[in-house]
């Protein structure tokens, strides 16, 4: 069955002047435009195509990449507006609507807006939304403690970060436990801490304890290898010099140090930190 908004994998089932035919199932026979096929492209192929509508709402394949699919969060540019609502870029040559009635406040042109992919059950039609609480799952998150996840951040608020978590449910990343460059649309991983009766997630940035300082120390070690056994680091480093290097706080590297200084991997100096060999 072909998935609006998704990439199919389709095979060709006619060639002509302006592109080649796929088979759409349901959809019947959905054009490949000339400038899409890939060079020596046969009747019997099979493609990896995005199936979207065009300028003409009609069904069509490329092989561009877009931003995001229908069920995915994203943060995309508002390239638009008019009488009906505003348009966002999401990387294909027809841009993607945010009815009026899907916005939270009115879209400005310029400007970026996290929003939700979705198909249309009205009309049939790919759109956006910025009203997210209809696309949560109410189900409790099949998750545990430890577990990485996606998450992209939508709100900020007092208490943290609110994210979305694998696009589809609520989570948060607490602002005392925050660390790094930390924005509205910023996608990144995160780990588990726990799953909340309310079916929200508490998220932390790294993993909890020793294994997360097991994992930087093995991270720290195959890095002074590979920079000739010197770092520029050491535990007086500022937090964002330590977060551009191990994308890590500074408090879990200053213990990671200790441990390798303790077990006399390291040793470590007013310039930075040193292999011992």
């Amino acid at each position: 069955m072909i998935k609006l908004g998704q990439y199919n994998k389709l095979s060709v089932v006619k060639q002509a002047d302006f592109g080649v035919f796929l088979d759409g199932d349901d959809f019947g026979n959905i054009l490949l435009p000339t400038r899409y096929v890939p060079e020596n492209t046969r009747v019997g192929d099979e493609l990896n195509v995005f199936i979207y509508f065009d300028s003409e709402d009609d069904i069509i394949a490329t092989t561009e990449t877009p931003y995001v699919q229908v069920g995915e969060f994203a943060s995309l540019r508002c390239v638009g507006v008019n009488s009906v609502g505003a348009f966002v870029d999401w990387g294909l040559s027809k841009d993607l609507l945010v009815p009026f009635s899907e916005q939270r406040t009115r879209m400005e042109e310029g400007k970026p807006y996290v929003v939700r992919v979705y198909t249309d059950k009205a009309s049939g039609r790919i759109v956006a939304s910025r009203k997210f609480n209809k696309f949560i799952s109410e189900d409790t998150p099949r998750l545990k403690a430890g577990d990485k996840v996606s998450v992209i951040i939508t709100d900020i608020t007092d208490l943290g970060f609110k994210c979305v978590v694998n696009n589809q449910h609520w989570g948060l990343i607490y602002r005392a436990e925050a660390f790094g460059k930390l924005f509205i649309g910023k996608k990144l991983s995160a780990f588990v801490k726990t799953v909340r009766e309310d079916g929200k997630i508490d998220l932390a940035l790294q993993k909890h304890g020793k294994a997360r300082v097991d994992d930087l120390s093995d991270k720290v070690m195959k890095t002074l290898e590979s920079k000739g056994g010197f770092l520029p680091l050491n535990d007086k480093s500022s937090p964002d010099a330590i977060f551009a290097f191990f994308r890590t706080s500074k408090a879990t590297f200053k213990k990671t140090l200790g441990g390798l200084y303790k077990q006399r991997k390291i040793r470590i100096e007013a310039d930075g930190i040193y292999l011992n060999k």
